[in-house]
């Protein structure tokens, strides 16, 4: 029995791989064991084919969400993750500034000073 939806999975894939790169999700997909592959494909489908896969937000929009919602959360490596993802999506450095600035604003200093150094790592590398 399937965990997800074929046509799900199949849009989540291509969303992934457009945003956070082929070789990334590729790894990640091969990397998957009989303990996460349920994990992985079920994420695929949901959290990309679903959630990333209809068009009432473009993905840029989507990724400045994602940066401000991850950053709340203080899940750093996602974070960095995603404002890699965020670029190939379009979103300026300027943007990813302000959307910091914001995290600072709301989540505190310490959290906009983590969101900072995870910016430049993923900014000096592009």
């Amino acid at each position: 029995m399937s965990v997800f939806d074929e046509d799900l999975f199949e849009e989540g894939l291509r969303q992934r791989k457009a945003t956070l790169g082929e070789a990334y999700v590729d790894q990640n997909l091969a990397a998957a064991d009989d303990f996460t592959r349920p994990f992985q494909e079920a994420m695929t489908a949901w959290c990309w084919g679903f959630g990333w896969g209809d068009e009432a937000i473009d993905p840029k929009t989507r990724s400045m969400m994602n940066l401000a919602m991850i950053g709340a959360l203080g899940k750093m490596h996602e974070w960095e993750l995603h404002c890699r993802g965020a670029v190939n999506n379009g979103v300026r450095r300027e943007e990813i500034r302000a959307i910091i600035h914001v995290i600072g604003i709301y989540c505190g200093v310490p959290q906009a000073l983590e969101c900072f150094r995870a910016a430049k790592k993923v900014l000096d590398d592009t």
